[in-house]
Formats: structure tokens, C-alpha cells, sequence
């Protein structure tokens, strides 16, 4: 039997019969994600939904899966095969049981995340499965909400479900149930969720019974093979039309919870034919803190990043993992062994190595024809984590888990900028909680929430800006607040090919009765506590800290980084951005090299300080070559807006300048400096450890990559591809 994208040929069903049973797949998919968010009351399901379904084969494949967030691209596979594995000989796998999981080491990513599986009977036989995970506000532990910066080993981070059988023939155990709820500060919105994914599986169940009845066991079989198949085969095809080489990519995170140590986390994505190989060899060895991720986050991490870039338009299973490998060193910061501590792993090791797999395989699909228009800059790479717990104006206990932190700024494409609060690459239908409801729901005043000035990546074609606000408790003896994050001094947010980086994250607490007051008159101003005497910045990981009426607690989050030289912006659009507020008329000025007067473009001014930048770059020398808006004759495969490969293989600038032989590095022809982290914007810094390179086209003083490297490594071979 053979496949294609519209249906099969050669095979048992007809293309019309496998095109309907697929939808009503995805059909039940959507219906889980409705049935869930319906009956959970948490925030972080039905406003933000962070959770995910789908339905499996009997061993665990997946046959589809929810567009929500996808870090839990296949580790619910991974949780089913765990569950087949350890459960089936004791306590036994029977019809109307589910099990629930959240145990990191046996597939969840990480603790809050938590999965009840549930086994699809027909006529007594094991067909399929039906599964649902969404994040919990608690799920025990040494802290409330779960995230454990002083850990030392999971134990003491959470509860572990290694995969218990919390339903048993249709009916709740009780024993089990109670067991669980025990262990959460916040059993209420525990109990509703995992209520919410019981009914989300029950639904999926008897909706595929009833597609099972109507078409058969036989052809329902046979169109979730294919399904499968047809997906693999699309991408196989995608790969082959693609040039053979290695993409690479590196990124870090700023404190572990303990000390502020900077890890680092590397990717090499190798293409040969249609498959494809992700090598993390270079990656740190794993922290003594919470930041490492298991081997299932390490999975769903380098999924989330290959599906929007090599798949937008193909159906998401198990067909899309068949091509891949997936290399990583034992007991590494992306693949920690048992019993390192894995609590922050989604907004640590797993969003950073996300973000170094995006850049890796934009810089891939940037070098075919086919697939240029989906690289991308880095989404936000970062995101801080807040939660407020205590007493609620009624005096019953009070936790949330603040979810504005999403809504940072999105990656630029060649052809266009990124969204502005795009919200997280991981979440394609992303939302964030309206400010009225959140303190409708909680004992909060919001001072001001809105975009803030200067966070987009500067390029051509800029990143997306991000969000800011300021709080205060309100109507409460006080809150004990919680934050994390990585970010601080690293800007994530990678540019593509001359792009800039978007902000880092910023970060202040304001304390004392009438500091709230203090920004009375300057709500709708984002940065409002930039120039505020008394304002303490809390960093990466400050942990846990008081949180009274009256004190203010705001916080900036990283914007998308950019795509391309910022000074080939248009000036007309960087004037727009001057207007809107994205960009500041310093900023213009400084790194777009636009002057902004009046809201005007001073043309002269204009020309004058691109001419100033490109020759500062060349340490004050003139460029011998002008821009070009067009490759030399000859180039074979174009990367990205500025470089270019000809038949054999020797590299060049977009104005004719040769960088590199065939197989060479093109870094090793341009001109590099070490630049002043605030000439790529005023919200960039460093750690101590880290620098910012330039390589610049040494005859048109082009800016062709903005590297953010350690002090004394070598320079990323980001770019190896093979001619003929």
C-alpha cells in the first residue's frame, strides 16, 4: 500500500472513507480539549490552556493530538507505553480503568504536569487509547505551587504517581483519590482537573467506540495506520527536497536555584536524505538545582520545535517521530538521570532547548526554497514564573499561578515581524486571564499592565515586543509570593541571520505602605518603575518573598527576536514602531540607525547614521562594496537575506564577498567584534561569563549573525551545508 498526502492508493479504503475517519479523529481530539476546559475551574486550563489530549494506538502511537501546548508532543505516548510496561501483570490492564501519572522519570515532563491514560476496549480487545495531561497549580511538595529552587533530588519536590490505577472499571478509587488529594495544598482545582480529564477520556472513548461500530475494528485499524503513514511520508518527502548538512545552534540559562552558574545547552541538527538526527553533545552536564529535564522533556522540547517549522501542514502523530533520532549524553542538563531534580524543567531546560532547536532548524528550513518562509527568530526564550499563595479576602486559603508571563514577544520571519505579546511558542492557541477576572478571583490590584518600549529583537524585520504590569495585594493580610526564571541575564530570544535579540527579563519589587501609590498616574506605563528610587531587582531566582498591601511587584518579559541587519529596516517602519511605542527614538537612532523628529524621518540625518554604523562596524573604515538586494549570479542555495552558496560550495555575502571555501566555517571570513550589549537595545545584559559577537560582511559591513557566546569559545559553525 502505498500513501499520499490526500489518501491512499493501493490500499483497502477508499480516499473519501480514510479522509472522514481521520477527521472524526481530530474531530474527538477537539472534542476532549472542550469537555476538559468545560468542567476544569483552574486558570491555567481554561484561560491559558496548558494541557493536551489526543487518542493512541494500543501500544501507545499517537493517532492525533490537541493543538494546545506541545512539550506533550509524545510523552503521553511515552506515559502509555510506561503504563503497558509496569501495570499490565499487576494490577492489570482492564476495560473502564485509567491510570494517572505524573512521575518525570517514567515520561511526564515534569511534576505539575500531570496524565490519566485511559485503555479503549472493543468486544474485550485492547484497540486503543485515549489520554489527557494538564498542568496543576500544587502537586505537594517543599513549596506551594510545586517549584522547588532549593531542591536537591524530585523527591523532595513533589508528589510521585508512578502510574496508578486512580479509576478501576468505571468507578473512582476512593483510596487512590484521597491519596492524591492529600498531597496538594490546592485539592479543589486538583480535583476538578483531574475530573476534567476523566471525562475527557470518557468522551474519547465512546466516540471511537461508536466510529468502531459504525465502520468497523478492521478499517478503523487500518485508517489509523495509515494516518500515521501518510505523515511520515510527507515529511520524509520534505526532507529529501531539502539540502544535506548540519545546523547548529547554543544557548544558556542563568542560575540553577543555588548559584548563579551559567549552563549551557547545545543542538546540532544533522539532515541526511529524509532523516533527520539532533545531537546535543556539548550540552552541560546536569545542575544540582531543579532546571534539568528528563528524557521525556528532552523528546517533547525538539518536537515542539520541529512541528511548526517542517510540519505546519501536516497531520501531527506518530509518522513525524519515525524519521528523527535523537542523541543526548547520559545525566546531562537535557537528559538528567534519577534522582536530579526536575520541578522547573518546562521553563528551564526544556524552553531553552526548544528555543536552540527552533534557531537550529529555522537556519535549515532557511536554506530551502520550500520551507524559507517558516524560519523564525526565538519566541520569547524565557518564561518567570510567579505564584501568590495565602488567604483570600474571605480568609479561605488563595493560590494562583500568574499566567501574564506568556503573552512575550514573537519571533521575526523573513517576510514579516513577529506578534507582538505572541504568547509561547510551545502554545499555539495561546490566551492570558483578562486583569478584571484576576481580580475578580484573587486578593490582587493590577497598577498597570501593557507593551513595553523597546523589548522587540531589533532586524529588518523586527521580533515581537513584549508585556509588562505591576500588582499590589489588595483586601489581604499579605501574600508569600514565589518567582523564577531564567532570562535575567542572558536575552534567549535569538535573531536570525543579522537580527538582534529580543530584551532580557526585568524584574522589581518596590516595598513600604504607599510604594503601590508611588505609580498612581503612571498606569498604562509598562516601565514604570524604570528611574523609581528603592526598586530592588530580584534576578533569575530569587525564590520565595513577602508580598504586603501596599508594597508593588513588576515584571517585563523577553521579546521575540529579530530577522535580518536592523539598519535594511525600512525607516518608514521603524517611524511607525516610534509612534506605537515599540521602539524608542533612541533606539531608532542608535540600532536601526533611523532619526525620528517630531514623528517624521529626518532622510538626511538617516543616511548619515546608517553610513556611522556600518563603518563603526568596520572599526571606522569605509565598506568597499554598497549593499545588494540581490545574490550574486550563480548562488545555488541562498541562506537566509544575506548569504549565499554557489555550485561549489564557496560561501559569499549577498554583495559578491567571499567568506568561506567549500566545508568551511563562514565565520572564519568575516569581520567579528565584541559589542556593547546596550547598542543592541537597552534592555540586554550579560552574565558575567557571556559576550555578544558581531560578524560582519567585511566589504559592505552587513551584519550577518549576532552570536551571544561564553567568553573564550570558539565561534558556532551555526551553518554546514553540502553542495552536489
Amino acid at each position: 500500500m502505498s500513501v499520499t498526502a490526500s489518501g491512499v492508493e493501493g490500499g483497502s479504503i477508499d480516499p473519501i472513507t480514510f479522509e472522514v475517519i481521520r477527521n472524526k479523529f481530530r474531530a474527538i481530539t477537539e472534542e476532549q480539549a472542550i469537555t476538559l476546559k468545560s468542567v476544569s475551574g483552574s486558570p491555567v486550563v481554561t484561560d491559558a490552556t496548558d494541557f493536551n489530549n489526543g487518542i493512541y494506538k494500543d501500544d501507545g502511537s499517537i493517532v492525533t493530538m490537541g493543538p494546545q501546548v506541545l512539550f506533550h508532543t509524545g510523552t503521553m505516548s511515552t506515559v502509555i507505553k510506561c503504563i503497558i510496561d509496569e501495570c499490565t501483570d499487576n494490577p492489570g490492564i482492564s476495560e473502564g480503568d485509567m491510570f494517572i501519572l505524573n512521575d518525570p522519570y517514567r515520561g511526564a515532563v515534569h511534576q505539575h504536569d500531570i496524565s490519566i491514560v485511559s485503555p479503549i476496549f472493543y468486544e474485550g480487545e485492547r484497540v486503543a487509547w485515549a489520554g489527557s495531561c494538564a498542568h496543576q497549580l500544587d502537586v505537594g511538595g517543599m513549596n506551594f505551587g510545586s517549584w522547588s529552587p532549593l531542591a536537591t533530588e524530585v523527591q523532595q519536590e513533589a508528589m510521585l504517581l508512578p502510574g496508578l490505577k486512580i479509576v478501576e472499571g468505571g468507578e473512582v478509587r476512593e483510596d487512590i483519590w484521597r491519596l492524591v488529594m492529600g498531597m496538594s495544598r490546592l485539592p479543589m482545582f486538583l480535583g476538578l482537573d483531574l475530573k476534567a480529564m476523566i471525562a475527557a477520556n470518557t468522551v474519547a472513548n465512546r466516540r471511537l467506540v461508536e466510529i468502531i461500530d459504525r465502520y468497523g475494528l478492521g478499517v478503523v485499524r487500518e485508517v489509523m495506520d495509515t494516518e500515521i503513514d501518510v505523515s511520515e511520508a510527507m515529511l520524509r518527502e520534505r526532507l529529501r527536497g531539502m539540502p544535506d548538512g548540519i545546523w547548529r545552534a547554543v544557548d544558556y540559562i542563568d542560575h540553577d536555584g543555588h548559584e548563579n552558574a551559567l549552563y549551557e545547552i547545545h543542538v546540532a541538527v544533522e539532515k541526511r536524505g529524509d532523516e533527520l538526527t539532533f545531537d546535543m553533545e556539548g550540552s552541560s552536564p546536569q545542575a544540582p538545582g531543579f532546571i534539568n529535564c528528563t528524557e521525556s522533556g528532552l523528546v517533547g522540547a525538539l518536537y515542539t520545535a520541529l512541528l511548526p517549522i517542517l510540519a505546519p501542514d501536516i497531520h501531527w502523530n506518530q509518522g513525524l517521530l519515525r524519521p528523527v533520532t535523537i542523541k543526548a549524553p547520559d545525566a546531562s542538563i537535557v537528559k538528567a538521570e534519577f534522582p536530579a531534580p526536575v520541578s522547573g524543567a518546562t521553563v528551564s531546560a526544556m524552553w531553552v532547548l526548544c528555543g536552540v532547536a527552533n534557531c537550529a532548524l529555522s537556519r535549515m528550513a532557511a536554506c530551502s526554497e520550500g520551507s524559507r518562509n517558516e524560519a523564525a527568530a526565538v519566541t520569547k526564550g524565557s518564561l518567570q514564573v510567579v505564584t501568590l499563595g495565602g488567604l483570600n479576602r474571605d480568609g479561605a486559603p488563595y493560590g494562583t499561578l500568574l499566567l501574564d508571563a506568556t503573552a512575550g514577544g514573537g519571533g521575526a520571519y523573513d517576510d514579516h515581524d513577529g506578534l507582538d505579546c505572541a504568547g509561547d511558542y510551545c502554545v499555539p492557541k495561546p490566551t492570558i486571564t483578562n486583569v478584571e477576572a484576576n481580580e475578580a478571583s484573587g486578593p490582587l490590584l493590577y497598577l498597570y499592565r501593557g507593551i513595553v518600549t523597546d523589548t522587540a529583537g531589533p532586524g529588518r524585520s523586527r521580533g515581537g515586543a513584549s508585556l509588562g504590569l505591576a500588582l499590589t495585594p489588595h483586601d489581604t493580610d499579605g501574600l508569600r509570593a514565589m518567582l523564577v526564571c531564567h532570562g535575567y541575564e542572558v536575552p534567549n530570544s535569538a535573531g536570525l541571520f543579522g537580527g538582534e535579540e529580543g530584551s532580557c527579563n526585568q524584574n522589581g519589587l518596590l516595598r513600604g505602605a504607599d510604594a503601590a501609590a508611588t505609580l498612581v498616574g503612571r498606569v498604562g506605563d509598562a516601565d514604570a518603575f524604570a528611574g523609581l528610587e528603592g526598586v530592588e531587582a530580584l534576578g533569575a531566582k530569587p525564590g520565595f518573598f513577602p508580598f504586603v498591601p501596599g508594597d508593588a511587584f513588576g515584571y517585563t518579559f523577553q521579546g521575540g527576536g529579530g530577522f535580518g541587519d536592523p539598519i535594511e529596516r525600512a525607516p518608514e517602519k521603524v517611524r511607525q514602531d516610534v509612534e506605537d511605542g515599540i521602539v524608542s527614538e533612541g533606539a531608532a537612532e542608535n540600532v536601526y540607525g533611523v532619526c525620528v523628529r517630531d514623528l517624521a524621518v529626518d532622510e538626511s540625518g538617516t543616511d548619515d547614521r546608517r553610513r556611522e554604523i556600518r563603518a563603526s562596524r568596520l572599526d571606522g573604515a569605509d565598506p568597499q562594496a554598497a549593499l545588494s538586494e540581490s545574490f550574486p549570479d550563480g548562488t545555488l542555495i541562498e541562506i537566509g537575506h544575506s548569504i549565499g552558496i554557489d555550485a561549489t560550495g564557496v560561501i559569499r555575502c549577498r554583495c559578491g564577498c567571499e567568506l568561506a571555501s567549500s566545508g568551511g566555517n563562514w565565520k572564519d571570513g568575516a569581520h567579528t567584534r565584541v559589542a556593547d550589549p546596550e547598542s543592541h537595545g537597552p534592555r540586554i545584559r550579560l552574565h558575567d561569563d557571556l559576550e555578544i559577537r558581531e560578524h560582519i560582511c567585511p566589504q559592505c559591513a552587513t551584519l550577518l549573525e549576532s552570536e551571544v557566546s561564553r567568553k573564550g569559545a570558539e565561534n558556532l559553525f551555526t551553518v554546514d551545508v553540502r553542495v552536489g
